[in-house]
């Protein structure tokens, strides 16, 4: 059996991040290992000057890792979940679901101005996000709000806010604590507020399927219960057939042997919101991501899509 692997990892300090935890977590586990990181400029990476929703949603920072898996270049591929589209490439399996950080969005304030939270905004403040899901829910929750699109890493988001005259940003709050950055944020934000992106928080290891070898060394780090609520959020959205383009939000969390899901959808301007909760149990999580689109879906959702479709 080998004991060389080669993982393929986008090149910012958060996927940077997240590529060496793994590799950490295999060291561990499997000493004597040598592995190798081989960086992969992804087409999202590239393309900076645009916002998601116009260049498209399907597998903007993964598809370059996915080619270089089935090229045999690499052996696994680290991804935030939330960057990895509802279907796999043939060819290609998740192979281990991480430990999920706390899935919560969180404001950033930009640090020149007097307020110190997100409740301390003043009328028609500008908060800064290149998240449609983000603009959706806070929009709904304060329509005076102006929006600044926002681009890059997280790095460079922080950057541009503290040279801007914005008033804030929200970003996830597993990125700013794996970076270090959790000195800055000013305000958790609560889900009845704003629900996160599917898979937020989580990191998925990708392999070829036919592999076992490395599904057997990642079978330490894969988190059952992380798996088994992102799969009813992936499934919820598969159904929706959303992307980067549609807002909605959900998270799936284990309680028990149950699972609660709770999910939104949203008009672009915030106006029009769709939002339920489902319980399911830990088998039937598929199921009832399922359920819970179709629910969405019929009670709103459907005109909602269709017409942010017609947008794009």
């Amino acid at each position: 059996m080998s004991n060389h692997i080669r993982i393929g990892t986008r090149g910012s300090d958060l996927a940077l991040w997240q590529t060496y935890h793994v590799k950490a977590l295999l060291e561990a586990h499997f000493p004597g290992t040598v592995i190798d990181v081989l960086k992969i400029k992804t087409t999202g990476d590239k393309i900076l000057d645009a916002p998601l929703a116009k260049i498209g949603d399907k597998g903007l920072f993964t598809k370059e890792l996915e080619i270089a898996l089935l090229d045999d270049r690499v052996d696994i591929a680290v991804h935030s979940y939330k960057d990895v589209p509802t279907l796999v490439p043939d060819g290609l399996t998740i192979a281990a679901v991480l430990e999920r950080e706390d899935v919560h969005d969180v404001f950033i304030v930009n640090q020149k101005k007097s307020h110190h939270n997100f409740a301390g905004l003043p009328l028609n403040a500008i908060v800064a996000t290149g998240s449609l899901r983000r603009k959706c829910q806070l929009l709904n929750a304060r329509p005076d709000i102006q929006i600044a699109e926002i681009r890059g890493n997280l790095n460079t988001r922080m950057k541009k806010l503290d040279s801007s005259e914005w008033d804030g940003m929200i970003l996830a709050k597993a990125g700013v604590t794996r970076l270090g950055l959790a000195e800055r944020i000013a305000d958790i934000l609560p889900f009845e507020f704003m629900l996160p992106a599917v898979g937020q928080g989580a990191l998925a290891v990708e392999s070829r399927a036919e592999d076992q070898h490395i599904q057997e060394m990642l079978r330490p780090l894969h988190h059952h219960p992380t798996a088994v609520a992102v799969t009813a959020e992936r499934a919820l959205l598969r159904f929706l057939e959303g992307g980067c383009q549609i807002p909605i939000g959900a998270f799936g969390q284990i309680i028990g042997n149950e699972l609660h899901l709770d999910a939104v959808i949203g008009s672009l301007d915030g106006k029009q919101i769709v939002r339920g909760i489902k319980t399911g149990t830990i088998f039937t999580a598929e199921q009832t991501g399922i359920d819970l689109a179709k629910e969405l879906f019929d009670r709103g959702g459907k005109e909602i899509l269709e017409e942010i479709r017609d947008t794009f």
